[in-house]
């Protein structure tokens, strides 16, 4: 297969997968370009994400690699096989990649996770909110490319808006829904939206009150992905540069640790939603 001029982030993760198997068996990339007829520069290509890989050849790679473990060598078939152009591909050179690889993240989950402490989570977010937020962080930005990235955010919700929603979890600060990101009519409708998503049972949502002790987590902002098998679960993360997608086994286990915290300091499900209609009463 030709070589791409750019990688998105699922494809990246596949040559990981593909490269990690291949060390794990304890061979070189020129070994194993030996046994396909190719070259270690393809092998180094395919295993960045930039070369594809047919399905025979995740499969002839896994039994050259004495991979046993069926359940993962079909899930890395089917990342191989996905030729799925969501509705994100429209945004492809209008939006940075961080967008559309956020989204294409999304869509493959098997069930999302998230902790936000500083603004309402993305997938929650009202169109009027979501306006707000990128202008101010980004005043530098002309209408046309906020409204790119707002009609791209409202897009993102069809997770779990669709007929076989994504299970989604999200852990929210009180600050985050108390601070008004516009006036008071855009917060007011901003909660009223999230409780309409509770009550329709497409995302549970808990809060942590300001006044909860014993809570240090106020710099953490994390995304948990799932896949298709454990090993293909996703972190997302901020970083200096946007967003990290992160697929280290160790650095997997600290965000799930993280998410647990996280939950213990949180009201339950049924408290959290009446917390949100109390913050929403004060508004009215």
């Amino acid at each position: 297969m030709p070589a791409r001029s750019h990688a998105t982030a699922r494809q990246v993760r596949l040559g990981t997968e593909l490269r990690r198997l291949r060390e794990a068996a304890g061979l070189k990339a020129r070994e194993v370009a030996g046994l396909l007829n190719s070259t270690s520069a393809q092998i180094s290509q395919m295993e960045l994400g930039f070369a594809g890989v047919s399905e025979e050849r995740v499969r002839r790679l896994a039994a050259h690699y004495a991979c046993a473990d069926e359940a993962l060598v079909d899930a890395l078939v089917a990342m191989a096989a996905d030729r799925t152009r969501g509705w994100w591909e429209e945004y492809r050179g209008v939006l940075p990649p961080v967008f559309l690889d956020t989204a294409e993240a999304e869509y493959h989950a098997t069930f999302l996770c998230e902790v936000v402490v500083t603004y309402v989570p993305g997938l929650l977010q009202t169109a009027d909110y979501a306006r707000s937020v990128f202008t101010y962080t980004r005043s530098e930005l002309p209408e046309n490319e906020v409204a790119l990235r707002v009609d791209h955010r409202m897009k993102r919700r069809i997770v779990i808006e669709n007929d076989s929603p994504t299970p989604y979890e999200t852990i929210v600060h009180e600050f985050a829904l108390r601070v008004h990101v516009s006036d008071r009519r855009t917060s007011l409708s901003q909660l009223r939206f999230i409780l309409d998503k509770i009550e329709a049972g497409q995302a549970i949502v808990r809060v942590i009150p300001v006044e909860r002790e014993h809570f240090g987590g106020a710099g953490i902002s994390m995304v948990y992905a799932g896949g298709s098998v454990p090993q293909l679960d996703t972190g997302l993360r901020d970083a200096p540069t946007g967003v990290a997608f992160i697929d280290a086994e160790a650095q997997l286990n600290h965000l799930r640790t993280l998410f647990r915290k996280v939950q213990e300091a949180s009201l339950d499900p049924a408290a959290s939603r009446d917390f949100i209609y109390r913050l929403s009463k004060e508004l009215c």
